[in-house]
């Protein structure tokens, strides 16, 4: 048999390279590229027409001098207060009270686990945020991402159902936190009637008709004063006077 060529035995490195390089660009495109477009793209909603902001925080967003939060204008925040069955957040309560005495309404949010019952999940939040008043509803954070993908979304939904009732039945006012994948999944097909906290980087306007949102987060990059690094930025998809109103209840 006659001896291959010199290009020809080079040919397995050329394509070992080729496909190293597009996997390095693809690697590239998700970790710095992706975030850069996304928050490119990002909306900025018209203050004038929604002028009620928020943020939401958790024990990752570290020491917040709320001070100057609410010297930046912000009108509410949502703090993380539970997640699963066991984990408090450290940082609950000493935010959720620093931020009531700078004026703002303050809400908690629990992170729903797909893999743990809803009766336990509720019993946690319940006393995670127990004697803090709270201003607005409860909410229960309700997306795929950090959560186990392989149980069945029946049981996922038997679970959701279990722990709104208990929060319902504890007469807690009960919101759902999503994105436009759990909308469609955890919220539209049985919950439509709770108020929806939605994830989105479309138009206020446009997800005002089409998902009647209450509170619309726009932006996982925002800069707020007394807030080191990036923080979720929030707005009430409403006027002044109608938040003014949604919030005004017993």
């Amino acid at each position: 048999m006659a001896a291959k060529s010199a290009s020809t035995r080079r040919d397995p490195i050329k394509w070992i390279l080729l496909v190293g390089c597009v996997v390095g660009i693809a690697v590239a495109y998700y970790y710095l590229g992706r975030p850069l477009i996304i928050r490119y793209f990002a909306v900025e909603p018209d203050f004038n027409r929604y002028p009620v902001r928020g943020i939401d925080v958790s024990n990752h967003n570290g020491d917040i001098d709320w001070e100057q939060v609410a010297g930046e204008n912000y009108r509410f925040a949502y703090i993380k207060a539970s997640e699963g069955v066991t984990y408090r957040d450290p940082r609950f309560r000493a935010n959720a009270d620093a931020a009531r005495k700078q004026g703002l309404k303050v809400g908690a949010y629990h992170f729903f686990r797909n893999d743990r019952e809803g009766l336990k999940q509720a019993e946690n939040f319940l006393d995670a945020v127990d004697g803090i008043d709270l201003d607005l509803p409860m909410v229960i954070d309700v997306e795929d991402t950090g959560n186990d993908r392989s149980v069945e979304p029946e049981v996922i939904g038997r679970r959701l159902q279990d722990m709104i009732t208990r929060l319902q039945d504890s007469k807690r006012r009960v919101m759902i936190y999503t994105n436009g994948d759990g909308y469609q999944k955890f919220y539209k097909p049985r919950n439509s009637h709770l108020d929806l906290w939605l994830s989105s980087f479309r138009s206020p306007d446009e997800i005002k008709e089409s998902h009647h949102p209450r509170i619309q987060q726009f932006s996982h990059w925002g800069e707020v004063a007394g807030i080191d690094g990036n923080v979720d930025l929030n707005i009430f998809v409403g006027s002044a006077k109608e938040w003014d109103s949604w919030t005004d209840y017993d």
